[in-house]
């Protein structure tokens, strides 16, 4: 008995300082959960702030520009109390964002750029009332249609619905932190009572979270497996579409080289028909008949040229083609060098490399790169892509109108570059779209020299530098080459790979 109770003493004091490491952890685990759920809700409150006051400030930009429109559509005074309204707040409104960017160090707020440009787009929009007052209203309308207060309005929404847009993806991030803070604060809590009740001996309770445990082994389990399934699904669905390419470049490659194969079977029957002919004119006994001499003359002047001919001009077409298919494939194998580039100083070189065709034909060629950020990329290959594009628009002119080739380049996002080479030439069937793209393909009429491959070659580049490359065309309408480029391909090689 005295055994028992002293094992049960022991145990029972063992139990109690268990249960006090285990109470005391609680407490330091609540305490510090505490504190993340609070510096999570003021890091939520920051962001919140400089997500708010760059709305606001986007909305009192866009109202001050409405109010200018609409006066100079109506002349209604109410418009321009209006926009004297959201000009006066502004100022306001960019102190506050700008106090609220200075608390944060998530996402810098380009104060002085923004306050540089809403200083223009204000002056921009008084000069019109200046021009209304002045009852010069051509002058006000010609001062809206000016491209640079787009270009302003357009630069302005694009910083603040960028930093919106941080913003929001930052708020998400932090309510599901805070959530998430909740969540284990709550399961600290919880737990920390079942072990208590552990401890007081429930044998039921251990049963009972070993079961917990298991179940939530389960769900992970399961959802492991659900995002497996997804990810075979999506791979087993790139292979099939990579496949499919395949089959389709394999049909075309197999087709083209079949046909000079068949040239060059056919003529080598008619060269052993020719060599029948001339074998019974040299083997003939004694003198050859007249019909013999008569159709050896002929093989030898027709038929045996004109084979030979047909058969070189099979395996030449043949040695291209191949010549062809080597030169995408190596180009596919090439590594590629991230570097710096110019834009503008490229496009300025493969236009000079052209020009002197362009002014013969009387035309001009027009380059616009409008690049908010440097361009890194393979030089090699966009001087290859922009080559192609322009010889084609030299090759495929209109004879009956001057060349106008035009190059325009501009942002998309913070991460992608956007170039349309567009031209006025004899343009492309719809149907043709995808199909000139194609390997050996080519639309319209054939009556320029080539294989067919450089717009297949211009694709493949594209796409090895992470971009896409499209058309859209109408016949005698011209064509527009629209090309969509990663900005910096060093990220995409590293975030890709091979």
């Amino acid at each position: 008995m005295a055994i028992l109770n002293n094992t049960f003493a022991r145990s029972s004091l063992l139990m109690l300082l268990v249960g006090g490491v285990i109470m005391f952890g609680i407490v330091l685990s609540s305490f510090f959960l505490a504190s993340s759920t609070n510096d999570y809700f003021n890091e939520v409150t920051r962001l919140r702030a400089v997500r708010t006051n760059s709305a606001d400030l986007l909305l009192r930009v866009q109202a001050a520009e409405t109010a200018q429109r609409g006066y100079l559509i109506t002349r209604e005074p109410a418009f321009l109390a209006s926009f004297n309204e959201a000009r006066d707040a502004i100022p306001d409104q960019l102190a506050k964002l700008e106090r609220s960017g200075s608390a944060q160090s998530y996402v810098p707020v380009p104060i002085d750029e923004l306050r540089q440009l809403i200083d223009q787009k204000i002056r921009e929009m008084e000069s019109t009332f200046e021009r209304m007052n002045n009852d010069d209203l051509p002058g006000a309308v010609a001062i809206v249609r000016n491209d640079s207060g787009r270009q302003l309005m357009e630069r302005l929404s694009n910083i603040l619905s960028g930093i919106i847009g941080v913003m929001d993806t930052r708020l998400t991030q932090g309510i599901a932190e805070l959530s998430q803070s909740s969540k284990s604060l709550q399961w600290v809590s919880v737990g920390g009572g079942f072990v208590i009740l552990l401890v007081v001996g429930s044998a039921i309770a251990i049963v009972a979270q070993h079961v917990r445990e298991l179940n939530r082994a389960r769900r992970e389990v399961e959802v492991l497996n659900t995002g497996l399934e997804e990810r075979v699904s999506e791979r087993t669905e790139d292979l099939i579409r990579a496949n499919s390419e395949i089959q389709r470049y394999a049909y075309i490659v197999s087709h083209d080289l079949r046909a000079p194969l068949v040239n060059i079977m056919g003529f080598t029957s008619e060269l052993e028909t020719t060599m029948k002919d001339i074998q019974a004119y040299v083997l003939a006994e004694g003198m050859p008949s007249e019909d013999q001499v008569k159709q050896a003359r002929f093989a030898v002047e027709e038929d045996l040229p004109e084979a030979i001919s047909f058969i070189r001009s099979s395996t030449k077409k043949m040695d291209g083609l191949i010549n062809a298919i080597l030169k995408i494939s190596r180009d596919g194998r090439r590594e590629l060098k991230p570097e710096p580039i110019d834009l503008a100083e490229m496009l300025d070189l493969t236009a000079a490399s052209i020009n002197h065709q362009v002014v013969e034909a009387g035309g001009e060629i027009q380059i616009a790169v409008n690049a908010a950020r440097g361009l890194i990329s393979d030089r090699f290959s966009l001087e290859q892509v922009f080559g192609n594009l322009f010889d084609n628009a030299v090759k495929y002119r209109s004879k009956d109108k001057p060349l106008s080739l035009s190059v325009r380049a501009y942002p998309v996002g913070r991460t992608a570059l956007r170039i349309e080479v567009a031209d006025n030439g004899r343009g492309i069937a719809p149907e043709d779209h995808e199909r000139v793209f194609e390997l050996f393909r080519r639309s319209g009429l054939q009556d320029q020299t080539g294989e067919g491959i450089g717009l297949a070659h211009v694709r493949s580049l594209v796409r090895n530098l992470g971009g896409d490359i499209t058309v859209t065309s109408t016949m005698g309408g011209g064509s527009t080459f629209v090309i969509r480029l990663p900005v910096d391909l060093s990220q995409y090689v590293r975030s890709d790979g091979p």
